[in-house]
């Protein structure tokens, strides 16, 4: 539950910090005194939209802290959101997952920073573990309540289906997705054969040219000797006469090198300590007689050959067109002949895979109905239940003739799920059938939509109704209601703060309030007061009881009189004698 409201600099509340005691509290006070700023601010910290508007003026940020105890009953669901996050505090923090404090920073510059256990989270996970804390009962629900499209959460929530509907879900997103790959299968399907004509050519066009990743670079060595042999052997013929036949006036290479070798020879019998210059030159003899061999060698292969350069030259365009079509490379050329047949592979197989997911459709089918139906079921099951409790709850505020029913629609559908009874329908995400409200406030009336209902009071008693069965349903400890009694007199006042006494039994209840005749059911009573200092306009609250409180709501009733101040008295003694269980 609520323990602790902290605010600072928001809308004109400048400081405030209250604490709030279990059970039925309610706050009264002037319009515009500041009471529903206070709701307001609670929404924020609970991750609510928060902008700049909201800081006091004159300041630069506004601060708003709220402090949970929490029960045993949600502490199995926020323990685990703490842990995942890592914002369980230490051990021998004042802090355990018993207690959990959420933070909310709004500043001028349109920076807000959100804190659990005084550690930065994002907005989202303030949502997550704000909707577990609180439920705000607000003016504006009266109109979201006559939002067709939400009567069918608020009967699930009754019904307690929930895990019921996540299974249902997955099973309809499987559906859906196979539903999609059987659409891209057929349309794929009816292209086919111009596809894998195609996809048949690319593969025989490159498996003909028989690639190999590494054969361009050998036929441009190739290319470039064939394309140049008449060079390479006159300068091969060249190198030969130099190093090998001579002239007349210059001897070769060779016989230069023999002579000299000759030379150092005899020099090294005559002084033996140039052996090694002799040794030198013999080596250099050697090599220079392998270097004549190389180019003998080097010039036999030189091949003058038009053919064989004409053959190269058409691999090598052949390569080039494959590159310019299928990739950059021969690598990826090879790579998409690959690509395309698998792609012709599964062209080829389509029909068999349409048969494989046309038997996991009509199975997803009829597990979806099995599902549907259950649903369903459990569905007509509480809203029996649910009409049953809204008629008590709308009897107990003297509409005694009026009925609530919830109407079922079903829509044919020959692409839907089959029914026991042989009928296909629709089907959605959410299950087989639409869901409204209907209402007939008087008798003899005929149930109409909730959307329909004329009466400001019968509405504001019909939602309360709603509400009041709803919230019994419901595991969040700590719910508000602004300004439920909306367009209700005081008898009826009266039942409502008797019925919220009633809720505080399992839920904290925290009530905004105009009417004196339930203000006087709260077990805390917070009187909120709009007061101007030294020209600034500021909301002060304080907890009243005793003759403070007595004085309170015979002021809400008019002016003070003794008649009012007799009412007061007579209001808290009725509701003191109140016991609820």
């Amino acid at each position: 539950m609520l323990t602790e409201l902290r605010i600072e600099n928001f809308a004109i509340i400048d400081n405030l910090e209250l604490r709030f005691d279990p059970g039925f509290i309610v706050f009264t006070g002037e319009t515009g005194a500041g009471k529903s700023i206070i709701i307001d601010a609670v929404e924020t910290v609970l991750g609510g939209r928060a902008e700049a508007t909201m800081i006091r003026s004159g300041v630069e940020r506004a601060n708003i802290d709220v402090t949970f105890r929490i029960s045993p009953a949600i502490l199995p669901y926020i323990k685990p959101i703490l842990e995942r996050e890592g914002l369980l505090d230490d051990a021998g923090s004042s802090t355990s997952p018993e207690q959990v404090t959420l933070g909310r920073e709004i500043r001028r510059s349109g920076r807000n920073i959100a804190r659990i256990n005084g550690r930065s989270i994002n907005n989202s996970l303030l949502n997550e573990v704000g909707a577990y804390l609180v439920d705000v009962h607000g003016q504006s629900e009266h109109l979201s309540l006559l939002h067709v499209q939400h009567h069918l959460q608020l009967l699930d929530r009754f019904a307690n289906i929930s895990n019921l509907l996540e299974i249902y879900r997955k099973t309809y997103h499987d559906l859906m997705q196979v539903r999609r790959e059987l659409t891209d299968l057929r349309q794929a399907e009816s292209d086919a054969a111009r596809r894998a004509d195609l996809l048949r050519y690319q593969i025989n066009e490159i498996e003909a040219a028989r690639l190999r990743s590494d054969e361009e670079e050998e036929l441009r060595e190739e290319h470039n000797r064939l394309a140049n042999a008449e060079g390479l052997a006159a300068l091969t013929l060249e190198a030969l006469q130099l190093l090998d036949e001579g002239s007349p006036e210059s001897p070769s290479i060779v016989d230069l090198l023999g002579q000299l070798t000759h030379s150092l020879n005899g020099l090294t019998k005559l002084d033996p300590t140039q052996a090694a210059t002799s040794g030198k030159a013999e080596i250099i003899f050697e090599n220079l007689e392998e270097l004549s061999r190389n180019i003998h060698l080097y010039q036999e292969s030189i091949e003058f050959n038009p053919k064989r350069l004409s053959q190269v030259e058409e691999r090598l365009n052949l390569i080039h067109s494959l590159k310019r079509k299928y990739g950059n490379s021969i690598s990826a050329v090879l790579e998409f002949a690959q690509s395309a047949r698998n792609q012709l592979d599964t062209i080829t197989h389509a029909g068999e895979r349409i048969q494989e997911l046309e038997i996991t459709e009509t199975n997803l089918l009829k597990r979806l109905s099995e599902q549907g139906q259950d649903l369903s079921m459990r569905r007509h099951k509480a809203a029996v239940k649910l009409s049953e409790a809204v008629e008590t709850e709308l009897s107990d505020l003297k509409m005694s003739g009026a009925s609530f029913q919830v109407e079922f629609k079903v829509r044919p559908d020959p692409q839907g799920v089959i029914m026991t009874d042989g009928q296909k329908v629709a089907f959605g995400p959410t299950g087989l059938e639409h869901v409204e409200f209907l209402v007939a406030p008087n008798p003899g009336e005929g149930l109409k939509p909730l959307v329909k209902i004329a009466s400001g009071g019968e509405t504001s008693r019909l939602m309360l109704a709603i509400k009041n069965v709803l919230a019994r349903a419901d595991q969040v400890p700590t719910l508000i209601f602004d300004e439920i009694d909306q367009g209700i007199g005081g008898r009826v006042g009266k039942i409502v703060g008797q019925k919220l006494r009633t809720l505080s039994r399992q839920h904290q209840v925290l009530c905004i309030t105009h009417l004196p005749q339930l203000a006087a059911y709260g077990e805390q009573h917070f009187r909120v007061m709009k007061l101007v200092e030294t020209g600034r306009t500021h909301t002060q609250v304080e907890v009243i009881e005793g003759e403070k409180r007595l004085i309170e709501l015979a002021q809400m009733m008019g002016e003070l009189t003794e008649g009012t101040r007799r009412s007061a008295h007579e209001l808290l003694q009725s509701a003191n004698k109140t016991n609820p269980t």
